[in-house]
């Protein structure tokens, strides 16, 4: 399971590295209409990631299919960069002033919980905690590159955030 460790380290690292060159007076700022701050941003990450963590370790079966069969279409789902998502109403948000160092902590954190599961769980077995919209029942696998592409997607988002800010 060394190629999942490869991608996902990069994608996570990438992530926090640019928010953390944002200044601290900008990541509550609102880049521009309907989008949000840095700060709601890195926030999304955090709920959506740290429920991954619980869901990767939660209860699991036996898979039944492929372990990576839905890898490729969470990938051409989540890196079209053409159409926007909505996020479902228990990962967005609140409308509030974050602190960047308790982000960026919280931030690593998952990471390294994240990362901790991809070295030593079994990431065949299928995840039984919570049905994905779309997706299914996801196995540890899928859910790893869940984690990967969703955060490469919201990278791109938050460059777009940066660059509106600078």
């Amino acid at each position: 399971m060394e190629k999942p460790l490869k991608d996902l380290t990069p994608a996570l690292s990438k992530f926090e590295a640019l928010f953390n060159d944002f200044e601290s007076s900008k990541i509550n700022a609102i880049p521009f209409e309907g989008s949000w701050t840095a700060g709601q941003l890195i926030q999304h990450m955090l709920l959506s990631n740290s429920g991954f963590v619980e869901m990767i370790n939660g209860p699991v079966e036996e898979t039944n299919r492929p372990a990576d069969l839905m890898i490729e279409r969470i990938k051409k789902d989540f890196l079209n960069f053409d159409i926007k998502m909505e996020s479902p109403d228990f990962i967005c948000p609140e409308a509030k002033n974050y602190d960047k160092n308790e982000l960026l902590q919280k931030l690593d954190r998952v990471k390294r919980d994240i990362t901790d599961e991809v070295t030593h769980l079994d990431l065949t077995k299928t995840c039984t905690s919570f049905e994905l919209p779309v997706y299914g029942f996801l196995t540890r696998l899928e859910a790893i590159y869940f984690v990967i592409y969703h955060t490469q997607r919201h990278t791109k988002q938050l460059e777009n955030i940066y660059s509106k800010l600078a």
